[in-house]
């Protein structure tokens, strides 16, 4: 393995989007039509270690054991225990002060522990499979075993094994949300950029982690394990401070005054005293029994129970506390700072507003699931045949794209780009099955989106029609292409450009995402698409506007706070 620079420098030194394909090749002799060799691969693996994240070697259970009794409270409890010991006919107040203070050290150990355990059982759930070419041969292999120089290969729905430099692409988007935390997916292309490219902007890279939304690509492997980018961020939380809580920070202040009120007190009372001459041994036990007595022995063993019933409620909800105090801290919270994608709102693009023909059509239900109606004047649109351009218009959103939807339990769910998920499901509730009109109209050609050219195009046989091309992209760009419109009956007049301008914005006025559609038909020869074949040929046939709805959770909590 002949790499030319230490492989421990990581990616980020390394820049391999600055690298051509070819560049990236020959640094890591990797062979685009082959791939490794098992030979090689086995030795690399050897050198380098297995893909997987460090472990980062936490405090051992007798460590985190006596970390329980790091309390300021605590020290005040044990204090006033030891003192209850020296004093004669005060064994039992000592055991009890000793028995609190042990209850409340085990309940908090057992929390943490359990937590910890919980987080290293979903650590163990993080393995998969993933394709690699290796002597020529695709193959499935775990993850943990890929090398750098491994050409991998994914498809739409798979998780990207370790950081790589794309070789080869068609029509890719990649979810990067975990590293960037931008929403949207991502559109890669096989152009270097420039070594101060920031890292949401490398488009000729894959990062470990990350999910292929739409598409196809090979890549090879330049960084692996802690290399990685996800490797370097877990080293960062490694290394983290660990800051105190409100609670922690409450309790510490608590303590320090309580523990110079105590003292005051008992100084005072010894004192006070000695200077009407009682007897030393009687004041001394009087001074140190009021002073142990202050202490209120009950309040970490209360503290302790109230928080654990707070993470025991979080859990409930499918929320892992490791540490107790956090769960008071979230409960101090007064402002989130969000995204709203997703978090405020469910990532699950809905198509609510149609426009084709002229005409407006309203769309009803919410999400991926093919439950709703398309409904026109109050009237919910049963045949296509007579709505020929709303036909055509969501047949466009269908085979034009990338994704599929798929049920699990009851629960709908997009493989692929969530835009292209909304159009399915739409085209769904107008009675038109994806899977058969894909089967009846096969793909012959692909023309991909790219943001520079605003719009994607294929090419699909249609029987004894010859074939025809679909195309999606904004507005403004597809009007271009178009020289006429389809009206609901099927005839074809001259484009309206203004007209469809004007309906584009009314829908984006009301919150939507608002994307275009046309189509072109051609002969039976036709077998390949180039961007020529659309320019000012296409007729439009309609728009379709979607918006991403918000958690029914998020509009509970606006409405009892009074914003809705």
């Amino acid at each position: 393995m002949t790499i030319r620079e230490p492989h421990a420098k990581g990616i980020a030194e390394r820049a391999w989007h600055a690298l051509s394909v070819e560049e990236t090749l020959a640094m890591l002799d990797g062979n685009q039509a082959q791939g490794l060799a098992h030979a090689e691969a086995a030795r690399r693996l050897e050198a380098v270690g297995l893909n997987v994240l460090p472990k980062h070697a936490g405090p051992s259970a007798f460590i985190r054991l006596l970390q329980q009794f790091h309390n300021p409270l605590i020290y005040v409890m044990l204090a006033g225990g030891v003192i209850m010991l020296l004093l004669p006919k005060h064994l039992i107040d000592a055991i009890l002060i000793f028995a609190v203070v042990l209850a409340n050290v085990i309940v908090g150990y057992l929390q943490e522990s359990r937590a910890q355990a919980a987080i290293d059982a979903l650590s163990k759930l993080i393995t998969f499979e993933t394709t690699v070419l290796r002597d020529g041969l695709a193959q499935r292999i775990d993850a943990s075993l890929l090398v750098p120089g491994d050409l991998v290969v994914l498809h739409a729905g798979d998780r990207v094994p370790a950081d790589l430099r794309f070789v080869r692409i068609r029509e890719l988007q990649v979810d990067e949300s975990m590293l960037t935390g931008e929403s949207l997916p991502v559109a890669k292309a096989l152009t270097a950029q420039t070594r101060e490219t920031p890292l949401a902007d490398r488009i000729s890279l894959g990062f470990s982690g990350t999910l292929v939304t739409a598409g196809q690509a090979t890549g090879i492997v330049v960084a692996t394990g802690a290399d990685t980018e996800l490797g370097h961020l877990s080293h960062l939380i490694a290394e983290a401070e660990t800051l105190a809580t409100p609670l922690t920070i409450k309790i510490s202040k608590f303590s320090v005054l309580l523990t110079r009120v105590i003292l005051g007190v008992a100084l005072l009372t010894f004192l006070l005293g000695m200077l009407r001459h009682r007897d030393f041994d009687t004041i001394f036990v009087t001074a140190v029994t009021l002073a142990v007595a202050v202490i209120p022995e009950g309040l970490p063993a209360a503290v302790t129970i109230i928080l654990a019933i707070g993470v025991t409620r979080m859990a409930r909800r499918h929320a892992v506390i490791r540490k107790l105090p956090a769960v008071e801290t979230l409960g101090s919270t007064s402002v989130i700072c969000s995204d709203k994608t997703g978090t405020l709102t469910k990532n699950e693009m809905t198509v609510t507003e149609l426009c084709a023909g002229g005409l407006r059509y309203h769309v009803t239900g919410v999400g991926y699931a093919p439950q709703g109606t398309i409904m026109r004047d109050g009237r919910q649109i049963l045949h296509l045949a007579t709505e020929q351009a709303l036909e055509q218009c969501l047949r466009a959103g269908v085979l034009c794209n990338d994704s599929r939807l798929e049920e699990e339990d009851e629960d709908w769910r997009v493989v692929g780009d969530p835009t292209e998920g909304a159009l399915l499901t739409a085209a769904a509730k107008a009675g038109i099955a994806a899977g058969t009109l894909r089967d009846q109209m096969p793909p012959l050609d692909v023309i991909p989106f790219e943001s520079e050219r605003q719009y994607m195009a294929t090419l699909h046989a249609d029987g004894d029609a010859g074939a025809v091309v679909y195309a999606k992209g904004a507005v403004e760009r597809l009007l271009t292409l178009c020289h006429a419109m389809l009206l609901a009956d099927g005839t074809v007049v001259a484009l309206d450009a203004a007209h469809v301008r004007a309906e584009a914005e009314a829908m984006a006025a009301d919150g939507l995402r608002v994307l275009a559609f046309a189509l072109r038909r051609l002969d039976k020869t036709a077998t390949t698409l180039h961007a020529a074949d659309l320019e000012h040929a296409m007729v439009f046939v309609g728009l379709q506007g979607m918006i991403d709805p918000p958690r029914w959770q998020a509009c509970t909590a606006a409405i009892a706070s009074g914003t809705l």
